[in-house]
């Protein structure tokens, strides 16, 4: 799976500072059944289906949606990958089921509201409010697509191939041969020689070449108008009356395009995210939950990803990616704090509240902020550099016999924070 820009910027300090907790990267992600209605405005083809969130619907839809149909494919709906192989913590198994429409109620309400866990969840899995019903199509051949935007070539890049229904790693593993690639000009868009790359990659059976080169054409037209990250169809399909399909559909989109896509922002679920995530993302504060004991605040994503690992060379292990940037006001701070205390793991944080605070200072009025917080009469422990502070941080995570004092964030944040512009912990 195609990962995120902040995934990639903080992965190498992730993958030594801890294990994920939720992925928080900075793009909307969009349901499965809301990526197929997208799909549906733009002319590509897409299985009949409706999404519901209620036994009543569930009955509306098979008797409106689906009167001729034997069977239906119910879907559970969640911002994750691996549905189909996931388990609900009721025991049910699978997300995915294919099952005669006099069943589909009964599926559903074993659905519906629960917690299902798949590789791409971690063990806390995520809730299923809704389910998403469609027509069982006759397949007859699986292949993958999808539209990337890549660094190296500077545009957009659409990755296809021959063979689908499984993950694009295990496909690169099995078939790397078969796998190809095509750059877009940004600027001129895609040529019909182009879409005719990506289906001669394709490899359709009977689908008739010119349609499918108008499906492909029609896909990167939504890709741009949208604004998306991300466009993956896996699978792509032909159905046995030699029509491709996108058969599922996973979509991102760019965040700082949210003001003139108002209508795909709407969709945004926050019932599938982290509630810290969701208040982080109000606040405009790049943060990530990982599962360590010290929590930090720091000012600029290098120097974030240089604190954690910092922490975890003097034994610690962070709480938290959080990045407030560098003109951070005073109502991001006060969020920030929030946000770190909310975490019932976090031991010590690297400035932050009814915890062991350890204060780093250095820029701009660097001595002027030293006065202020040594006449703010709060209990602090000072360090002169990042080494100190990881250290001292971390020694305090076990100190279990400090009394700590109870500080309210009006009295921490009492002093004109724009006097510290460069606030570093």
């Amino acid at each position: 799976m195609v990962r995120g820009s902040l995934r990639k910027l903080v992965s190498g300090s992730l993958s030594l500072a801890g294990k994920w907790q939720h992925q928080q990267l900075r793009r909307l992600n969009i349901h499965e059944y809301q990526g197929a209605e997208l799909m549906g405005k733009y002319g590509i083809n897409v299985p009949k289906g409706i999404a519901v969130s209620s036994l009543s619907e569930v009955k509306d839809a098979i008797q409106k949606v689906f009167p001729n149909e034997s069977e239906v494919v119910v879907k559970s709906q969640i911002l994750a990958g691996g549905r189909g192989l996931g388990t609900f913590k009721s025991g049910i198994q699978g997300g995915v089921h294919i099952v005669k429409k006099d069943e589909v109620e009964d599926l559903a309400s074993k659905m519906l509201g629960q917690i299902l866990v798949t590789k791409q969840t971690g063990p806390q899995g995520k809730v299923v409010n809704k389910v998403y019903l469609c027509e069982k199509l006759s397949l007859v051949n699986e292949m993958y697509f999808s539209i990337i935007l890549d660094r190296k070539t500077a545009g957009p890049l659409i990755i296809a191939c021959s063979k689908g229904g499984t993950t694009i790693e295990d496909l690169a593993e099995k078939y790397p041969d078969m796998i190809i690639k095509v750059p877009i000009n940004v600027f001129k868009g895609i040529t019909d020689e182009d879409a005719a790359k990506v289906v001669d990659g394709l490899a359709p059976k009977g689908a008739d070449r010119s349609s499918c080169i108008e499906q492909v054409k029609k896909l990167y037209e939504l890709f741009c108008k949208s604004d998306c990250t991300l466009l993956e169809i896996n699978p792509l399909a032909e159905t046995a009356d030699n029509q491709l399909v996108a058969a599922d559909a996973k979509m991102n989109f760019d965040d700082n395009a949210a003001f003139r896509q108002k209508e795909i922002f709407a969709m945004r679920d926050t019932s599938q995210e982290d509630p810290r995530e969701v208040d982080a993302a109000k606040a405009d504060l790049n943060y990530i939950g990982l599962d360590g004991e010290i929590g930090c605040m720091v000012n600029g994503a290098g120097l974030a990803m240089a604190t954690m690992d910092i922490i975890k060379l003097h034994g610690g292990t962070p709480a938290n990616f959080l990045d407030v940037g560098g003109n951070a006001s005073e109502g991001q701070v006060v969020e920030a704090f929030k946000i770190l205390t909310s975490d019932d793991r976090v031991k010590a944080i690297l400035v932050s509240l009814k915890v062991p605070v350890v204060v780093r200072l250095e820029g701009t009025n660097v001595d002027q902020g030293k006065r202020i917080l040594k006449e703010s009469g709060m209990t602090l422990i000072t360090a002169e550099d990042l080494d100190d502070a990881a250290e001292k941080a971390y020694r305090t995570t076990w100190a279990n016999h400090l009394k700590l004092r109870e500080i309210p964030v009006a009295e921490v944040l009492g002093f004109d924070i724009l006097t510290c512009q460069q606030f570093f912990i």
